[in-house]
């Protein structure tokens, strides 16, 4: 084999193992920048931008005769805007799930007497989560009625 298709394959490969690491700086920054947006989005501020910029394309418009320019003007920038923030807000929501999923987990773990199973069920298909839901429910029902009984007759709803 020549040398030079050997060397290239291991300056490649060379420069698959910087690739993780370039992907996990990618992605930390995307986290970190979406985050900001998300809650700058989220604030009183970005709203009345928001109002204030619709508020000036609607005074607009006489002066520009409600042509087409200006009705493309405000639905692209729209469009844009929201295309981009769907993946923005997702990234901020996957995160924030995965969050309170590990705190979850961890509280499971941590209790003498908790199902550890019940730590892992986000991944079970959805006909066995409706299946331990009903179990959960049908031991919870026989929880408030044992704590009815101890309490002497008296169940709260």
């Amino acid at each position: 084999m020549d040398q030079s298709v050997t060397a290239s394959r291991s300056e490649r490969s060379g420069k698959s193992s910087e690739s993780p690491k370039r992907h996990h700086a990618f992605s930390a920054h995307f986290s970190k920048f979406a985050h900001v947006v998300a809650h700058a989005a989220g604030t009183p501020a970005a709203f009345l931008l928001a109002t204030l910029t619709i508020v000036i394309w609607a005074i607009t418009g006489p002066i520009f005769g409600y042509s087409d320019t200006w009705q493309l003007v405000i639905n692209t920038g729209t469009t844009i805007v929201t295309f981009l923030m769907v993946f923005l807000i997702q990234n901020t929501q996957n995160r924030d799930a995965l969050a309170v999923q590990l705190k979850l987990t961890e509280l499971i773990i941590a209790m003498k007497d908790a199902e550890n199973r019940i730590a892992t069920i986000e991944d079970l298909p959805e006909e066995d989560l409706e299946q331990l839901h009903k179990e959960l429910c049908a031991r919870a029902e026989q929880a408030g009625d044992a704590l009815a009984s101890r309490r002497g007759g008296r169940r709260s709803a």
